[in-house]
């Protein structure tokens, strides 16, 4: 089943899944009852990335749950069939231990550059913008697997083949031509984290790997956990005794005992045994 796989790129779509149904269930809720969530609202102001100082301040770790976390059905459903093609795409030519370091430092990237659209341009001085989504960790491995297999033909749409650099290269030209349109900081995001992507493949072909860090801090973690695991388990109780030595020891003695009544036959005669003995000696006379 392809759920219990060792499989990062199906943990982080199962990751983005419950928590985009939690935020999905409170919407319900508010909906129902007509009237504000105030759940929903802290979920969502403490999961999202915000862009004025004061708040990043207090809410740094928004660089991080922004990308595990969407609201529309659309977004989360088109982010997460591009990551399931592409992110196992990538996950079968570099492994599966580069796939979670490359999707946080995609969206790093393209949260980094959000951030910086909004205090860097004066036309949006001020606003606290706020952004939630995968996209920019996913424009990551898009644009990885096509750097890495840029002649690899896949049938887009089930209608016709197209190479995964054509690909990848129209949806930068799509993000470039929505500018105009509007979420300019969104749309820096993801050319940031398609720029991360062909930048990492290239770096990464002459020697350096940029995910080598977070491989190695996820892998000394994996090992604490195991450790933990392995301690945890109850020991399996032992007796002191082996039952196999126990009867090696009753037979060793059936054995001592019937030598030293035979010796006795042999020196004083049958009529020298105690009845007890003669009955002792019948019994394990026939068990032999």
């Amino acid at each position: 089943m392809w759920i219990r796989q060792e499989n990062m790129v199906t943990y982080l779509i199962i990751t983005n899944i419950a928590v985009f149904l939690i935020m999905g269930i409170l919407r319900l809720v508010s909906l129902a009852s007509d009237s504000a969530n105030p759940i929903f609202a802290f979920l969502y102001d403490n999961l999202s990335l915000h862009t004025r100082p004061d708040q990043l301040l207090v809410k740094p770790w928004g660089f991080i749950t922004y990308m595990f976390t969407h609201y529309q059905v659309l977004h989360i459903l088109f982010n997460l069939l591009m990551f399931f093609f592409f992110g196992n795409l990538f996950r079968s030519d570099l492994s599966n231990r580069r796939v979670l370091p490359l999707y946080l430092l995609g969206g790093l990237i393209g949260g980094i550059l959000y951030v910086a659209v909004y205090n860097i341009l004066p036309s949006y001085s001020g606003i606290d913008g706020t952004m939630v989504g995968a996209s920019a960790a996913i424009m990551t491995f898009i644009v990885a697997s096509s750097t890495l297999m840029p002649n690899l033909e896949i049938a887009l749409f089930g209608v016709f083949n197209i190479r995964l650099k054509w690909l990848a290269l129209g949806l930068v030209v799509i993000d470039l031509f929505s500018m105009p349109d509007g979420n300019l900081g969104g749309l820096v995001s993801h050319l940031g984290g398609a720029a991360f992507g062909f930048a990492y493949i290239r770096i990464l072909k002459s020697g350096t790997d940029l995910c080598s860090p977070l491989m190695i801090l996820f892998d000394k973690i994996g090992d604490i956990f195991s450790r933990s695991r392995r301690e945890a388990k109850p020991k399996k109780f032992k007796p002191k005794k082996s039952p196999l030595r126990v009867v090696r020891n009753n037979e060793v003695a059936i054995s001592t005992r019937l030598d030293e009544l035979l010796d006795k036959i042999n020196e004083k005669g049958l009529e020298s045994l105690t009845s007890e003995e003669k009955l002792w000696l019948k019994k394990h006379s026939e068990e032999k």
